[in-house]
């Protein structure tokens, strides 16, 4: 099913509360993740995969959810947030990420679960769920990104660039010319140089351009640390350049294997990072998918109708059970 939705009225956000279980639980390759629980210990939990790659969490994060309704899972991914190596990129693919949830299932003692993820973090959640969809109760997805050629070429290849011409030229312009033929290569090289004053200017570029056109209306990209930064642009970049180690197509091409699965996407109609045309074509034909394009949205998840249909789509979960 897919209709527009996000009309105004709609469910508000939850109020900010506390986890109630911080904790690290280490995984391979000497990596050690950050874990949160909040809400609920004893609700139906959910599961909250982070965008970029290499975004981490917020506490933003938590209040999609009935607090008193949902046992809520956040953690920061490989190289994320406070997850250490910070930035690294060593054993950091998306199958090193779909053996992390589920040792974090695991190590919780949690059965099933809800999937909720947007952007790069929708992308893992097909991902993981193709790979593991025994415990998986329903997915949510914001954002959609299928990790194809096309969508990078859209965002890295001047697709975008026609929107928003005077962001491009900043993008393009620590690059030459004459390697502007590929951009995330280009950046690739510079930010895994050794030259690390190098890597934080170009990390900041990297950034900027994104969240440039995450909103509708950003006259004025929010500056981010240079640690975060170059942890971003970083690992978001390495995934890219290694088209996110998944085969071309794969998600929408393994999509029977979790066509069961109650999936609920809700897509900005103006998302100029993840265009909906990805989001059309993994809805289209899934009996189970319940697609919502939400006018005068883009992209970010704290776009008000954005986040307010993610809230009225996780209480009509919670109603259901």
């Amino acid at each position: 099913m897919d209709r527009t939705a996000g009309q105004t009225g709609a469910a508000r956000i939850y109020p900010h509360i506390e986890p109630f279980d911080r904790r690290k639980i280490t995984v391979g390759g000497g990596h050690t993740l950050y874990v949160e629980q909040s809400g609920n210990p004893d609700g139906r939990p959910v599961v909250v995969l982070h965008g970029g790659p290499g975004g981490g969490c917020s506490p933003f994060m938590r209040r999609f959810f009935d607090p008193a309704h949902y046992r809520v899972v956040l953690f920061d991914q490989r190289g994320c947030g406070l997850s250490t190596p910070h930035a690294s990129v060593v054993d950091n693919t998306t199958q090193h990420l779909i053996g992390d949830i589920e040792k974090i299932r695991e190590t919780l003692g949690i059965e099933c679960w809800s999937v909720f993820g947007g952007s790069w973090g929708a992308t893992l959640a097909l991902a993981y769920a193709q790979a593991h969809p025994a415990p998986v109760e329903a997915l949510i997805l914001r954002g959609v990104f299928l990790a194809t050629q096309a969508e990078l070429d859209w965002f890295y290849g001047g697709g975008a660039a026609r929107f928003w011409p005077e962001r491009w030229r900043d993008f393009c312009e620590p690059i030459p010319p004459s390697e502007r033929g590929d951009m995330v290569a280009a950046y690739h090289r510079r930010l895994f140089s050794e030259n690390d004053r190098e890597q934080r200017r170009l990390s900041r570029h990297w950034i900027l351009w994104e969240n440039g056109l995450a909103g509708m209306d950003i006259a004025h990209p929010a500056a981010a640390s240079a640690e975060y930064a170059r942890a971003f642009a970083r690992i978001e970049n390495h995934y890219f350049y290694n088209k996110c180690f998944l085969e071309e197509g794969q998600l929408l091409r393994n999509r029977h294997l979790i066509e069961y699965i109650p999936c609920h996407i809700v897509q900005g109609r103006y998302d100029m990072v993840c265009p909906p045309r990805g989001a059309w074509s993994l809805a289209e034909g899934w009996r189970g998918c319940d697609l919502r394009l939400i006018p005068g949205s883009g992209h970010a998840l704290s776009e008000p109708r954005i986040a307010a249909e993610l809230v009225s789509v996780m209480n009509e979960i919670k109603e259901r059970r």
